[in-house]
């Protein structure tokens, strides 16, 4: 039996850092529905504390998530904690462009938000490794 899987990305602001993730891979953020969570506040099950407004929009405080326009591709979960990243991820998204993009596409990333940590190869691979907004590395390639 195969299983689907989703990436959850720990972070401080979600669904911030969801839009610009969304605006990195040309992803939509997943819309939420409003008036469920005002029916779980109503009914008791969710606290008002547990929303927020974002956008214009009443919205989990607790996280965001980004889906692909293309059918397959796994889900990214924004998803608050509190405490701020310490040490590099054990994890990371690898972002493929191809090297004819590679360059256009670093230059867009960094006029993003994103930060330029190191360049590496090995053999005929290149890549990039960058941090987004909050540190999380993730690789160009």
């Amino acid at each position: 039996m195969a299983f689907d899987v989703q990436i959850t990305i720990d972070c401080s602001a979600p669904h911030e850092l969801a839009d610009w993730w969304a605006e990195v891979l040309g992803w939509q953020v997943e819309p939420q529905d409003e008036a469920f969570l005002r029916r779980m506040v109503a009914s008791g099950a969710a606290a008002e504390e547990d929303t927020t407004r974002h956008r214009g929009a009443l919205v989990w405080r607790v996280g965001a998530a980004v889906g692909s326009p293309d059918p397959g591709r796994p889900r990214l979960l924004f998803q608050l904690v509190p405490e701020r990243k310490a040490g590099k991820n054990r994890l990371h998204l690898d972002v493929r462009v191809g090297p004819e993009r590679r360059e256009a596409e670093l230059a867009r990333l960094l006029g993003l938000g994103a930060t330029e940590l190191w360049r590496a190869s090995q053999g005929p691979f290149d890549w990039v490794t960058l941090a987004d907004p909050e540190g999380n590395e993730f690789c160009l390639t």
